[in-house]
């Protein structure tokens, strides 16, 4: 039986991956989380399957498994979450970190990291691809997460070049769907939840800026792909359409019918102008191809959004 690790298992795109993974009858799933920033609602149907395990613990305490592979999701994730627990943040990027890695060593497992875009900064470069450094701020209220991420990719390489240990690592890019949370802070949910509520639609900045987001099913397929490839170097996952965020607040409030206004107010510090991932790395690799358009999964997210607030 395959013996899987999910770090951060009940959170966002940890509890799509559990669900995924679990429906495997050769897999076992031993999902991980503290709850720090992630709701328990997000597992609860998976709690009385055989093939899973529910651990209540932080990344960040030692754990004796024995695994075949590790997917480590687990770090807060949006920019209210971190900025909040920006020491949490760290410690999971470093610590957490190190503890899996310590595991999948002593296992002779397979980890794979789930980085970010957030490692290329507010990118000089556009597209952004996999060889570009970033421009980063290690000073600004981002920076606990963005450089906590390129610490945890720092250590995963020392790892591999030290101890052998068989590494992956996504650099994941926006990702949206059903189990984000409503007050994430993110730009759907916020979108979502204000729209449904008829609040005010805002927007950081003048809108102009812009966003590529990728669907939570298509995410799911981009991460397994590259857990079960031989490649340990970063691979850019995240769909490679371009959207400005005014058009995609535009988009939800016609989705959901709503009467809210759009506002406009000032754009948060290191906010990036740009993000989209070139993605022809993982297309190669991985066949990686994200199928799901924006108009069918934005649906999906309001259905859900719809469920959670009664809008």
């Amino acid at each position: 039986m395959n013996k899987i690790l999910i770090a951060g298992g009940s959170g966002f795109i940890g509890s799509h991956l559990c669900d995924y993974l679990v429906n495997d009858k050769n897999n076992f799933i031993y999902c991980v989380d503290n709850f720090c920033t992630s709701s328990p609602n997000n597992i609860k149907s998976l709690e009385h399957k055989e093939n899973f395990k529910l651990i209540n613990q932080s990344i960040c305490q030692k754990l004796d498994l024995k695994v075949n592979q590790i997917y480590n999701l687990a770090c807060p994730a949006s920019p209210v979450q971190y900025q909040n627990l920006p020491f949490e943040t760290m410690e999971a990027c470093i610590d957490g970190s190190r503890n899996l890695l310590e595991l999948a060593t002593v296992n002779n497992a397979t980890i794979l990291q789930a980085s970010t875009s957030e490692v290329y900064g507010d990118p000089l470069k556009h597209p952004q691809e996999e060889s570009y450094y970033g421009n980063v701020n290690t000073f600004g209220p981002r920076s606990c997460y963005d450089e906590g991420k390129r610490m945890a990719e720092t250590i995963f390489y020392n790892y591999k070049d030290l101890f052998k240990t068989n590494i992956r690592i996504a650099r994941i890019f926006n990702t949206y769907g059903p189990n984000m949370q409503q007050n994430d802070g993110r730009v759907i949910s916020n979108f979502i939840v204000q729209a449904l509520e008829g609040n005010d639609v805002t927007i950081y900045g003048d809108g102009t800026q812009t966003r590529s987001f990728c669907y939570i099913d298509d995410m799911v397929e981009g991460l397994v792909g590259l857990m079960n490839s031989d490649y340990q170097n970063p691979v850019n996952l995240g769909n490679d359409t371009e959207m400005p965020i005014v058009d995609i607040a535009n988009i939800i409030s016609e989705q959901v019918k709503s009467n809210s206004k759009i506002v406009f107010k000032e754009m948060p510090v290191d906010d990036p102008m740009k993000r989209k991932p070139d993605i022809s790395l993982a297309k190669k690799l991985l066949g990686f191809n994200p199928k799901t358009s924006f108009s069918v999964g934005l649906e999906k997210t309001i259905v859900y959004f719809r469920k959670i607030t009664n809008g």
